[in-house]
């Protein structure tokens, strides 16, 4: 039982590790242009120079 003492605080914290990443990236707006790459993919022009 004494286990549960250690597994729960731990899973919590990782849980609340990976939501911050998630938000991290959500505000860091690594998300913003999800179709542009589909398309992008499928195009037969070259991009030398994509966007940063």
């Amino acid at each position: 039982m004494t286990i549960l003492a250690w597994l729960i605080p731990i899973s919590l914290s990782l849980g609340a590790v990976g939501l911050l990443a998630f938000l991290y990236t959500v505000r860091s707006n690594q998300y913003d242009d999800p179709e542009g790459d589909s398309r992008r993919i499928l195009s037969d022009d070259w991009d030398d120079h994509p966007r940063p």
